[in-house]
């Protein structure tokens, strides 16, 4: 889709909300709460970024973004290179980060930038009036977006904020608040590395369905480059057979060969590439599908097979 920047809002001294609009004033598509997009930046790069605004409104999609002084400039050309008025090509909605329709009870967690798919959700989850509480974590009140939205009214009283000024363990006490597994319960967390970190130890204990996490980014070096033996993947339409070196990814193999397959992170973390295969035994690295989608599927950026043969539904 080509959408227009409507409104560009300084949320924080570093965090700005992009407004996209339909330059003919449509509707947009559908999407539900924790889904995100891909946006082509102008240099031509493409970057995942969550969609903020109420799944409701379907006049608009809000982005939040962070500028990151030390990312790989993304962010920095959003901040810095985008204006109200231009166009930007932005994908169809996915979602790797659904919220669970057979919770009784939602636990949000979230750190700086990651309360953008979790604001999405309390959008939603106040329709369906279900019981929810989110905790947001920053370093201090200022460095703290969407105040006024989660300080109103049917909002506020769910709502905890927890600044730890820059101090370690001085925040939000992770353990303490997942100590008891309460059934019906469902943990969804986005935020820097340490806090995911310090969520996935502190639920360790906890049935894996019930937790649910949206990276960002690839939290270790996913790709196993220069690892492991050489392998076959096959398409099973063609019957096609290609080698998988050491050193390539089955992704870039399959689109070297001509083989059309949707991509966008090659990291893991958007979904984009999983496949479904028919045979052999995928060796996992995404951090996006759970244990019953791995028996099915396999994502082939960051993927590779403990098998001599792939065979994928292509």
């Amino acid at each position: 889709m080509l959408l227009r920047v409507n409104a560009i809002t300084d949320e924080t001294p570093s965090i700005k909300t992009f407004e996209l609009v339909d330059p003919e004033g449509l509707d947009l598509p559908i999407f539900t709460a924790g889904s995100h997009v891909d946006v082509t930046l102008p240099d031509g790069q493409l970057r995942q970024y969550s969609l903020c605004s109420a799944p409701i409104e379907r006049h608009r999609y809000l982005l939040g973004v962070l500028r990151e002084t030390n990312g790989r400039g993304g962010s920095r050309q959003m901040h810095d290179r985008v204006a109200v008025g231009e166009l930007l090509q932005v994908s169809m909605p996915r979602n790797n980060f659904p919220l669970e329709a057979s919770a009784s009870r939602h636990l949000l967690i979230a750190g700086g930038i990651g309360i953008t798919p979790l604001l999405a959700m309390v959008h939603s989850l106040q329709v369906l009036r279900a019981d929810f509480e989110l905790h947001y974590c920053t370093r201090e009140a200022a460095q703290t977006a969407f105040l006024a939205l989660l300080g109103s009214d049917g909002v506020a009283s769910r709502v905890r904020l927890h600044h730890d000024d820059g101090v370690p363990g001085r925040g939000l006490h992770v353990a303490a608040l997942l100590t008891t597994v309460t059934p019906g319960t469902h943990v969804y967390c986005c935020g820097p590395a340490g806090l995911m970190a310090a969520v996935k130890a502190a639920s360790a204990h906890w049935p894996t369905g019930q937790i649910h996490f949206e990276h960002f980014a690839a939290p270790v070096a996913s790709v196993l480059v220069g690892a492991g033996a050489v392998f076959e993947v096959e398409i099973a339409s063609t019957g096609a057979v290609y080698p998988v070196p050491p050193d390539r990814s089955i992704l870039s193999v399959l689109l070297s060969e001509g083989v059309p397959i949707d991509s966008s992170c090659e990291a893991g973390v958007c979904g984009a590439c999983t496949t479904r295969y028919l045979s052999g035994e995928p060796d996992h690295h995404d951090f996006v599908l759970s244990d019953a989608e791995q028996r099915e599927h396999v994502m082939v950026c960051v993927s590779r097979s403990k098998s001599a043969r792939l065979v994928l539904d292509l």
